[in-house]
């Protein structure tokens, strides 16, 4: 059997890299084929959304690692109450965020928020960028407030090498994500996770769920 090449040792996450990540997204701000400003609601990553965070009311919702906001933007459309802020490092992306949903730059490293500051929070193929991944993830534990909700969708380590990434992106194994959320909140879940609803998931994606 072909086995699968395995990630190179993580770089540090200094100012350099952080400078260099931001430049990468400041300039593919311009690519909307592979960074689109909308996505379609019928995708399962948003139906999940949809359904972990419902009813979504008047819930601060933080979208960690937004984009352009696609996700927000559907969120913030079927629910116009929800105060949701998108957070990103690239102020290039940012400016796509649709009108009503609050906007911060930053990086999932050190988010600028306070303690328990959202009811919600999800990261949606963003902690793949994050680099120092046990501290994005107590960033976004910090920020939740106790008996907040947290998803995250991302890669499979399993699938590393399927497509091209960026030295410092990183994918998942999928105990080792959970047990560093389990560090911050009383449940988490995991389940693989498909596009479509009517195509099984192939292994790629998965997402994990917690509550704080």
């Amino acid at each position: 059997m072909l086995q699968r090449a395995s990630p190179a040792p993580p770089p540090s996450l200094d100012e350099r890299l952080v400078r260099e990540i931001r430049r990468n997204f400041d300039a593919e701000a311009a690519n909307e084929a592979d960074f689109p400003s909308t996505i379609d609601p019928r995708i399962q990553h948003v139906a999940f959304l949809r359904r972990w965070f419902a009813p979504a009311g008047n819930q601060r919702l933080l979208d960690a690692g937004c984009g352009k906001g696609r996700f927000a933007r559907v969120l913030f459309g079927e629910n116009a109450e929800a105060r949701i802020t998108g957070l990103d490092i690239s102020e290039q992306m940012l400016s796509f965020v649709p009108e009503g949903v609050g906007k911060a730059a930053g990086i999932l490293t050190a988010l600028p928020f306070a303690d328990g500051s959202f009811d919600g929070v999800y990261a949606t193929e963003s902690l793949e960028h994050a680099v120092d991944i046990p501290l994005a993830v107590s960033e976004l534990c910090r920020v939740l407030r106790p008996g907040g909700k947290l998803a995250i969708i991302d890669k499979s380590a399993d699938q590393w090498g399927r497509l091209k990434t960026p030295e410092w992106e990183r994918w998942f194994d999928r105990r080792e994500l959970e047990r560093l959320l389990a560090r911050h909140c009383r449940t988490v879940g995991s389940e693989p996770i498909s596009y479509w609803e009517d195509i099984a998931p192939d292994g790629l994606f998965y997402v994990w769920y917690a509550e704080k």
